[in-house]
């Protein structure tokens, strides 16, 4: 008997955003699947475009687990997560626990295809930069979300999400942005119009 789909389905229990106030809560699960969404895109985008030679599947997948060990963690705020190299070293070490602990769960004839999806070490590394660009891409789209809604408190990690991305060398990433993202500034009845 596995642990492993009982752990997972916890994901939707886990809320992101846990210091800052949210017009909408949202929850690693729902995250997970847009981050999955966003990936596979980019994937598409860098192939079509950029002459790469990647999987939309893989990338989507990759997306789907990013946040898995959350389920064992729970979601620890970026400024706490990041407040000094101790702290962001010791949490990478609580994350990688919980990821093998994850990873045990797998039945054993198992373990070698989820290896590389629950822990971070064994990733692939085209993937696993893939898949953070699509998770900055999703927690800015989070807050144009918020502050269309009129919540100002996520001004600040607007700012500092946007600035990471104009840095992000990925190309795909630039298009997406360029692409996509000026719909998420618009209203329901401003997108219809344009169909």
């Amino acid at each position: 008997m596995s642990h492993l789909f009982a752990h997972l389905a916890r994901m939707k229990l886990i809320q992101r955003w846990p210091l800052m106030y949210n017009i909408r809560s949202e929850n690693v699960q729902e995250h997970s699947l847009q981050v999955a969404m966003v990936a596979h895109s980019l994937a598409i985008i860098s192939n079509q475009k950029f002459g790469t030679e990647l999987s939309p599947d893989r990338a989507a997948t990759v997306a789907i687990f990013h946040d898995v060990s959350e389920v064992l963690t729970g979601d620890l705020p970026t400024p706490v997560k990041y407040f000094n190299k101790e702290i962001e070293a010791e949490y990478k070490k609580i994350e990688s626990i919980a990821e093998h602990r994850l990873l045990d769960m797998v039945p054993d004839e198992f373990t070698s295809q989820y290896q590389p999806l629950l822990t971070s070490k064994y990733a692939d590394p085209t993937y696993k930069i893939l898949v953070k660009s699509a998770d900055t891409i999703c927690a800015f789209l989070k807050c144009l979300e918020e502050l269309r809604a009129g919540n100002s408190e996520f001004n600040t990690a607007r700012k500092r999400l946007i600035e990471s991305l104009n840095d992000n060398p990925d190309p795909a990433v630039k298009y997406f942005i360029d692409c996509y993202v000026p719909s998420f500034k618009l209203s329901l009845d401003d997108i219809n119009k344009l169909l």
